[in-house]
């Protein structure tokens, strides 16, 4: 049975959400949580939840680059190759739509990457942050324009037309 718990951070509160296999989802502060058939659990006594929540922690600390946990997500096979190749966007670089679709059957998949990546349930674990619009401007993003850029401003990343979100 899948388990969730709140983690209180600077940016406010996450919540982790995890079952037998691996951490299955990440809702971001103030975001709808997918834990409708989770239990709540406390973050001390559920080694994967306190390990998640230990390196999301420093995450935003600034002291993780890359994050190494068990991973429980299910997706089309589609979104799964999209997921993969977002995990390979290296901490402080980002990337386009158009170019993360190159790799995954061509350009004219741009679109499909952008559902793909609205879809993502592990945001900032599987960093959909870095991925920016063709002009290389903030684009949508499941937390926010504004945790997007506070995101990219953690990592050092330079967008050409970032404008601040507040």
């Amino acid at each position: 049975m899948p388990v969730f718990a709140s983690i209180p951070t600077s940016l406010g509160a996450f919540t982790l959400v995890a079952d037998a296999v691996g951490l299955c989802a990440l809702s971001f502060p103030g975001k709808a949580s997918p834990r409708a058939s989770a239990s709540p659990v406390e973050m001390a006594v559920h080694p994967l939840i306190r390990e998640a929540s230990r390196q999301l922690l420093a995450y935003l600390n600034g002291t993780l680059r890359d994050f190494d946990l068990p991973l429980s997500i299910q997706g089309t096979p589609f979104q799964l190759q999209v997921w993969e190749q977002l995990r390979a966007i290296p901490y402080g670089q980002t990337q386009t739509y158009g170019e993360l679709a190159e790799m995954v059957g061509g350009r004219h998949k741009a679109r499909a990457v952008g559902g793909a990546a609205q879809a993502n349930p592990l945001a900032i674990i599987i960093p959909c942050h870095r991925l920016i619009g063709a002009g290389g401007g903030l684009t949508g993003f499941g937390g926010g324009l504004p945790m997007k850029q506070a995101l990219l401003e953690l990592e050092g990343c330079t967008i050409r037309s970032m404008k601040k979100y507040n």
